[in-house]
């Protein structure tokens, strides 16, 4: 067995380790202490989430709800990406666009995603178009942040040899500037990413009839706790299997500079 097999059954085993300890502990809360009052145990979510991968809740079953969750998501996380490192490489690469669009940038993302849901409302409705808003907001400024710092860290001096060899300003941005940012931009990917999918409760709180955020909030109206795990479980789950497909990809196209294992 050689290494890279042996670190992969490594961490694969420490975290089987890590989702039985804390198994472990949340049973004995329930059963030695009062947690159990307002918690179900894990066996009966668990019990739980299985069933309902048969037994729809509401039109679905859980996995059909992730999927419709993972279509909003993926719609608002293309535009964030897209408009992100177009917005980030060019307030990296230009002082001037920088020296214009930076005070906006600031003062809105410090602007959570939910904050938004008023004024997607009152601009998209209470459609599909709010939610991809929504979600398009929760990405984008991790995007356009991780953009903006590979922009900016380019070494000068490769610059430098290019504009010798007769390149001009465009041809520096696509040839130097551009591969030279790829594993901040896909640094951005993932964490925007993840910042889209967790806005998927948000979005979906705006008068939804299905996805993972819908399962939550009903189980929340209706004081179903055990469907509120579940909910949480499936986004969980979804978002783990994201996580590590971005990087599996990063790892083939970037292997240069992989981030860590």
């Amino acid at each position: 067995m050689n290494k890279k097999v042996k670190d992969i059954c490594s961490t694969v085993g420490y975290g089987i380790f890590g989702v039985a300890v804390f198994l472990a502990v949340w049973e004995a809360g329930i059963h030695f202490t009062s947690l159990g009052i307002v918690l179900p145990g894990p066996g009966e979510v668990i019990h739980s989430f299985l069933v309902h991968i048969v037994v729809p809740i509401g039109k679905y079953t859980v996995f059909v709800h992730a999927l419709k969750s993972l279509a909003r998501v993926f719609t608002g996380y293309a535009l964030s990406s897209v408009l992100g490192i177009i917005t980030g490489l060019a307030m990296g690469y230009s002082k001037s666009v920088n020296a214009a669009v930076s005070p906006i940038f600031n003062m809105f993302r410090a602007i959570p995603g939910v904050a938004w849901i008023p004024l997607a409302i009152v601009w998209f409705g209470i459609g599909e178009s709010a939610k991809v808003f929504i979600i398009f907001v929760g990405g984008f400024s991790h995007i356009v942040l991780n953009s903006i710092a590979g922009a900016k860290r380019v070494s000068s001096e490769l610059i430098g040899a290019a504009q010798l060899l007769g390149a001009d300003k465009r041809q520096v941005f696509i040839k130097v500037v551009l591969p030279s940012s790829i594993p901040y931009i896909f640094a951005g990917l993932q964490i925007s990413l993840s910042g889209s999918w967790m806005s998927v409760v948000a979005a979906e709180m705006i008068s939804s009839y299905e996805g993972s955020g819908w399962i939550m909030v009903t189980g929340m109206n209706t004081g179903n706790t055990t469907q509120v795990l579940v909910g949480m479980i499936s986004i969980a789950l979804i978002g783990l299997i994201l996580s590590s497909a971005m990087r599996g990809v990063e790892r083939h196209l970037c292997a240069w500079n992989v981030r860590g294992r």
